[in-house]
């Protein structure tokens, strides 16, 4: 019977260490993807706003200054806002597949 309890216990050991192994492969893959994104988008930003720089320097008037500068300004909130979304649905989807393995520990142990 001690046998038994001893091999029980080693297997809910087995799987509840297998659950925790596959959410950190989980997480790891999520936190890279997150990271790669947001080194994408700050290397555009940083593309963008130089470009948008070096068009500054050669305006003839203020008033063409001023338009480059608000095209500037509405493609960066755009994308901006577009990155966010991004990221959200990131965060959104490391959640979900984080705890994918710990929902099927639980469902397992009913």
């Amino acid at each position: 019977m001690c046998a038994a309890i001893i091999q029980d216990f080693q297997k809910v050991s087995k799987v509840e260490v297998d659950g925790y192994l596959k959410m950190m492969g989980e997480w790891n893959k999520s936190w890279q993807a997150i990271a790669t994104e947001m080194t994408d988008y700050s290397k555009r930003s940083f593309e963008e706003s130089t470009a948008t720089f070096q068009k500054l320097f050669t305006a003839n008037s203020v008033q063409e200054a001023m338009e480059i500068q608000t095209d500037y300004a509405k493609r960066a909130y755009e994308d901006y806002m577009q990155q966010l979304s991004k990221i959200g649905a990131l965060y959104q989807s490391f959640a979900k597949d984080a705890f994918k393995p710990v929902e099927r520990a639980l469902q397992g142990s009913r």
